[in-house]
C-alpha cells in the first residue's frame, strides 16, 4: 500500500464531507475503514445503517496521533502510557470518553475505544478532521475489504473514498482496557500488549 496513490486534492475532498457529517473510507494498517465524525450522533448513525450494525455494538474512534485523543478522553496516566507506547499502531485502547463522544457512538458506555491507525493516508485525514469511526467498510457479516474493488455497497453510500491500493490485511487490531488489564479481541500485537500489562501491573 501506497500513500503515494492519494494525492492532497483527494485528502482536501474526504476532510470536509467527513465534517459535513458524510461517510468516507479510507485505508489503515489492517484494511479499509468507514469514516463519519465520531462526536456527529447523526454522522454515527449514518455509519451503523450503512453497515447494519446492531446499535448496542460500540464502535471506536480514530484520530491523527495520541495528543488528539487526550481532547476527546480521559485516560489515566498509565492508560495515556500505554497509548504512547503503542499508537499509532494496530491496537484500540479503551479509555473513559469525554463529554464530546456520543452515547450512540458508546452503546451507552462510559469508555470509547481509541485507534491512531499506522497509515499515512489515514493519519492524514484524521489531521484535518474531528475524530472519526474506526470500523471496517463492509456491511455487518460481510468480509472486510483490503482494496476499494472489494468494497460492497458501502462504496455507494461514502460521499469519498480514498483509494491506496491494496492494503497489508491481517488480523484485526488488539483491543485492550489497560485499567481492567483485560484484552477484549486478540489481534496484531497482541504478545507485546500482553508483556506490557504484566510488567506494568
Amino acid at each position: 500500500m501506497s500513500g503515494d496513490r492519494v494525492d492532497r486534492t483527494a485528502i482536501e475532498a474526504a476532510a470536509p464531507a467527513a465534517r459535513e457529517g458524510e461517510l468516507v473510507v479510507y485505508p489503515t494498517e489492517t484494511v479499509y475503514g468507514l469514516g463519519a465524525d465520531a462526536t456527529d450522533p447523526h454522522a454515527v448513525e449514518g455509519v451503523f445503517a450503512a453497515k447494519g450494525r446492531d446499535r448496542d455494538k460500540p464502535v471506536s474512534l480514530a484520530v491523527a496521533d495520541v495528543d488528539a485523543a487526550l481532547e476527546y478522553t480521559e485516560p489515566t496516566e498509565r492508560e495515556e502510557r500505554f497509548m504512547r507506547e503503542f499508537l499509532p499502531g494496530p491496537v484500540t485502547v479503551v479509555v473513559e470518553r469525554g463529554d464530546e463522544v456520543p452515547d450512540v457512538l458508546t452503546a451507552g458506555a462510559s469508555g470509547v475505544g481509541v485507534r491512531v491507525p499506522d497509515c499515512e493516508v489515514a493519519r492524514r485525514l484524521l489531521a484535518e478532521t474531528p475524530p472519526l469511526t474506526a470500523t471496517s467498510a463492509n456491511v455487518s457479516g460481510q468480509p472486510s475489504a483490503r482494496t476499494v474493488d472489494a468494497l460492497d455497497e458501502i462504496r455507494e453510500r461514502a460521499a469519498v473514498v480514498l483509494d491506496a491500493g491494496e492494503t497489508p490485511g491481517g488480523t484485526g487490531s488488539t483491543v485492550v482496557d489497560v485499567a481492567a488489564g483485560t484484552i477484549h479481541r486478540r489481534g496484531a500485537a497482541v504478545d507485546a500488549v500482553e508483556r506490557w500489562l504484566d510488567e506494568s501491573a
